[in-house]
């Protein structure tokens, strides 16, 4: 039987700077093919590397996102204070080390001052216009958060906002979110 496997697929998580904070924000559903397995799902966390918040939010497949806070976490004790260049080490790491290669995962971090997405590709990126997004629904809430980061709206209320909307269009998205705010 040669039927090919559906994959997982559910995630959209969110990162919004604005007014002094930074809110993350991650949907809770997962599915399978075309099935939501969960809907309740925790894909925002909190971390304190060396007794500092980060707040963290992930796409992809959890035993991988897990793996990678982990090692962040790791990084970010051995280099406290100093978000970007833990951020770059685990990029180093997990482009040139062959099990971590394998890994299918997407981060947003923030430490409240910056906000950064890493990918297996190697990148470590800030945001342009202090709004990211990644996941299934990561272009949608992108998208929407960048037409109401303007408005008098807070970063919380933007980060709601936008998710409501990749929700309503996106059938990988749902609307239980887990938000999480932090300032620098």
């Amino acid at each position: 039987m040669s039927e090919e496997f559906p994959g997982w697929h559910g995630t959209t998580i969110i990162g919004v700077k604005k007014g002094g904070q930074v809110v993350i924000a991650g949907d809770g559903q997962v599915s399978l093919g075309q099935t939501v397995i969960k809907g309740t799902a925790r894909k925002v966390r909190r971390i304190s590397p060396g007794g500092s918040d980060v707040v963290c939010g992930f796409a992809g497949s959890t035993a991988d996102a897990f793996t990678l806070l982990e090692r962040l976490e790791a990084k970010l004790e051995s280099t406290p204070g100093q978000l970007a260049r833990g951020c770059v080490e685990l990029a180093k790491d997990w482009r040139t080390d062959k099990y971590l290669q394998k890994l299918e995962a997407m981060l947003i971090v923030s430490d409240g001052a910056q906000m950064f997405v890493i990918t297996g590709a190697g990148d470590v990126l800030e945001p342009e216009h202090d709004v990211t997004a990644i996941g299934s629904g990561g272009n949608y809430a992108l998208a929407a958060a960048r037409g109401l980061i303007e408005t008098d709206l807070s970063a919380e209320e933007v980060a709601r906002k936008a998710m409501a909307i990749a929700a309503d269009i996106c059938v990988y998205t749902n609307g239980n979110l887990t938000v999480e705010t932090i300032s620098a």
